[in-house]
């Protein structure tokens, strides 16, 4: 760890102190690590997920589970506590913020990170809507866009009983870059809903006293983007650019989730209400860096660069 790094650990100890979160969908990628730095901050954190040591999801990895991701915000400084749901299901959600309001009264942060759909994007995907599984497609939506209202159903009255509660909407890009068609209606369509959830939400959060926020990672380098789309590991992560150069461009899970931490602990985060925002722009704002301590922008980058033909390194952009 750098020195930068270690002083932003320090800077983030205690800030959350006392408070209640729930990351959904924390099984491992951007959710865990940002479970893990909330914890980091010192919150109690519920995470949630259908992965547990006993029982895989539909995406098949066994490898990451949630009683993992609990053990690690605990190891952080925080407290885990590891509830195995379906967020699909309504019942399951009601009670797992029945349980949270019979422990603490009070829900803080509300992290909407479900998703769960990479599985049936047939990547990569190059036809039209209609080329596409409807079946799968369908089930993408259910996924990325279901699970998040009906976890806001139930999670947001407990949310809203106090004064500067905090819900963050998790995506893939935000308001301006998704104006960019990537050719995929199904999956689209299941992020943009996250944006516009954080938008009409904030509306009706303002009442309260709390915000909602959209928040985006670059390139991500998830566990399943490091071994099984580009055969490596978080050490030897630029090993992958020889098979995709915009793969230099990339960030670690950590680098969203130090500035969504600092967002939760930001006394005036009310002034984000309703935005969707980049990791790198969260870095800008806070001063937080990746695991490298670099500051990739990877949405400005995938701008200029891959879309708008600019010729310049990643490394201009980091």
């Amino acid at each position: 760890m750098t020195a930068d790094a270690r002083r932003q650990e320090t800077s983030q100890a205690g800030g959350l102190a006392g408070r209640i979160a729930l990351v959904a969908g924390a099984t491992r990628g951007a959710g865990r690590a940002m479970a893990v730095q909330l914890g980091a901050a010192g919150a109690t954190v519920y995470v949630t997920g259908r992965t547990t040591r006993s029982a895989v999801s539909e995406v098949g990895r066994s490898t990451e589970t949630i009683e993992e991701t609990a053990e690690l915000v605990t190891a952080a400084g925080g407290t885990g506590i590891a509830v195995p749901t379906d967020h699909l299901d309504p019942d399951a959600v009601a009670d797992l913020t029945a349980r949270i309001d019979a422990g603490h009264g009070r829900l803080d942060v509300l992290v909407n990170d479900v998703w769960g759909g990479d599985h049936l994007m047939g990547y990569p995907f190059t036809g039209k809507m209609w080329d596409f599984p409807l079946a799968d497609g369908l089930r993408m939506l259910r996924l990325g866009v279901e699970t998040h209202l009906v976890t806001g159903s139930h999670a947001l009255p407990l949310l809203v009983r106090n004064p500067g509660g905090l819900l963050v909407e998790v995506t893939d890009g935000t308001e301006e870059t998704n104006r960019t068609y990537r050719g995929h209606l199904f999956y689209e369509l299941a992020k943009w809903a996250p944006i516009h959830l954080a938008r009409m939400l904030g509306q009706e959060l303002a009442e309260y006293g709390c915000t909602a926020v959209c928040v985006t990672p670059g390139f991500l380098r998830s566990e399943a983007m490091l071994d099984t789309y580009f055969g490596v590991t978080e050490e030897n992560w630029r090993d992958g650019i020889a098979k995709d150069p915009h793969f230099a461009i990339s960030e670690s899970p950590l680098y969203l989730a130090r500035g969504v931490a600092a967002l939760a602990a930001d006394p005036e985060v009310a002034r984000w209400n309703g935005r969707s925002l980049s990791s790198g722009e969260l870095a800008a704002a806070y001063g937080v860096t990746d695991a490298d301590g670099s500051r990739p922008d990877a949405w400005a980058y995938i701008r200029d660069v891959v879309y708008g033909g600019r010729q310049a390194s990643a490394e201009e952009y980091r």
